[in-house]
């Protein structure tokens, strides 16, 4: 599934299981809650914090697609084409750092 694909099966998916989208800020807030997840469970996992018994089982695919799915709903609310704008952003970072990274001897 690319990403247009995506941000049309979330439209679907808001059309026929949602009553409508939540409003611009109200999806900013709950991205924010999302992001907040996916970093407990990094910062715990995989940083020096302890991992707590309740977080053990969080499934760290999940929280990444809550994320995701949430950013698909701010793009299909404020009419951003995601596809577009990534393939831009790509191209514009493999222009910019094609050699960048390569000469950073902290990457060595």
């Amino acid at each position: 599934m690319n990403i247009q694909n995506a941000q049309e099966a979330v439209d679907n998916w808001i059309k026929e299981h949602g009553v409508r989208y939540f409003n611009e800020l109200t999806n900013m807030a709950q991205l924010t809650e999302e992001v907040g997840e996916v970093a407990r469970i990094i910062a715990r996992r995989y940083g020096e914090q302890s991992e707590k018994e309740s977080d053990k089982n969080k499934d760290l695919g999940e929280e990444l697609a809550d994320v995701l799915f949430v950013v698909l709903c701010l793009a299909n609310q404020t009419g951003v084409d995601l596809q577009e704008s990534f393939d831009k952003k790509l191209d514009l970072k493999t222009k910019r750092d094609h050699d960048r990274h390569h000469n950073n001897e902290k990457l060595k």
